[in-house]
């Protein structure tokens, strides 16, 4: 008698963003190896509606008070549970009824819900950088003490574990983050002081959602990344380097002692780093659009613009000093984002607020988690002080 094959049970924390629908998307393809147990939402009511009704999860968090009775009631012929607000999303994550967390909410809120994913033994599809961004010691401290596998779904860190696969005894001399460079590559401040939000927006190749979109115009994602991969891949700050590769077909590289250089390589989709990623170690079969190299007319590459694009200056110098410096940094940028998205302040402002918190909140250079959410709490009050939130 044939065995049946083990369906895993995913939690999609942030299911209502870019890459929790696409997530979604790759489940619907492979009824026969997924299932949706857990789906949260931040403020998308009416789609989390939608998704519940199809994929008939165990539990909906929705992480606002006032959606909650409207989510319950359109759910309540169904076996759905409801719960609401950030405790229940924490309670969740260490529920026992799912295999493999999606963390895709944005910001510094995944932290605690993938913390504690993580102590109650669940692996890890992580898509949310900004949780190692702010305390990346004590998670992936955590994750190794508790023996949970934290696999990128970054398409970068992603294309850099894919290269690491079999090359556990040979020591990485560096890794080559790849930047599209965004949608003003080449520009220069003169031309990015009169910038808008709409413009901001509109990524050369990826489709991502509006927070991940504006840091990657101003190049503060690919700092973040930096940061990312110090922790996920245990390097030094000189290991990891940065090119801006427009055409976005080599999503990562990995140069080892030797002088080899592995890259992954693929169309610009997310779908295959997420799908990678809840499959893993298995490669699942699909029907997406494949690379016709020879209807690829370059693949170029030159160095990032740090003068005009001085996130990634910033960013550069969180990863070098360590400690709380990184969570100070990412609390001022989801600030400054957040004003910017809404015409609060100019594009080039954005930098001047997260220095300016940089150099204001205190330096701390061991912290211990409370310290971190301290720090984050302080620098968030300053930034919206400048701005004047």
């Amino acid at each position: 008698m044939s065995q049946t094959p083990h369906i895993k049970r995913i939690a999609i924390f942030g299911s209502t963003g870019s890459i929790g629908t696409q997530a979604l998307e790759v489940i619907a393809q492979h009824p026969d190896k997924f299932s949706v147990e857990i789906l949260t939402c931040n403020g998308n009511d009416e789609l989390v509606i939608d998704q519940a009704l199809k994929f008939r999860p165990n539990i909906v968090v929705v992480a606002e008070d006032q959606k909650y009775t409207k989510v319950k009631e359109a759910l309540a012929n169904t076996d759905v549970k409801v719960f609401v607000g950030e405790k229940a999303l924490e309670e969740v994550a260490s529920m026992d009824c799912y295999d493999i967390m999606l963390a895709a909410i944005v910001g510094y809120a995944g932290l605690k819900p993938t913390l504690n994913a993580i102590n109650a033994g669940k692996a890890i599809a992580l898509a949310n950088k900004e949780t190692l961004v702010v305390a990346g010691d004590i998670i992936m401290r955590t994750a190794v003490e508790k023996r949970v596998p934290v696999i990128p779904v970054d398409s970068e860190h992603s294309a850099i574990f894919q290269c690491l696969i079999g090359e556990m005894r040979n020591p990485v001399e560096k890794v080559i983050l790849t930047a599209s460079g965004g949608p003003f590559l080449g520009r220069k401040p003169n031309y990015l002081v009169n910038v808008k939000r709409e413009h901001a927006l509109q990524h050369p190749n990826w489709t991502m959602g509006a927070k991940i979109s504006i840091d990657s115009a101003t190049l503060m994602n690919k700092g973040l990344e930096m940061i990312e991969a110090k922790w996920l891949f245990n390097l030094s700050p000189d290991q990891i380097e940065v090119l801006i590769h427009p055409q976005s077909i080599i999503h990562s590289m990995v140069q080892f002692e030797d002088g080899s250089i592995k890259a992954q390589m693929g169309l610009p989709d997310m779908k295959l780093p997420i799908q990678y990623a809840l499959g893993f170690p298995r490669r699942i079969k699909n029907n997406y659009p494949r690379t016709d190299f020879k209807k690829l007319k370059e693949l170029s590459f030159e160095e990032p613009d740090l003068k005009t694009f001085k996130n990634l200056t910033l960013a550069m110098e969180a990863l070098n000093k360590g400690g709380n410096l990184a969570c100070i940094m990412n609390a001022a940028n989801e600030i400054a984002v957040y004003a910017f998205l809404r015409n609060r302040i100019g594009f080039l402002d954005m930098t001047d607020v997260i220095e300016r918190t940089m150099n204001k909140v205190a330096f701390i250079e061991s912290p211990t988690l409370d310290e971190y959410f301290e720090s984050d709490g302080e620098a968030r009050s300053y930034a919206a002080d400048i701005i004047k939130l």
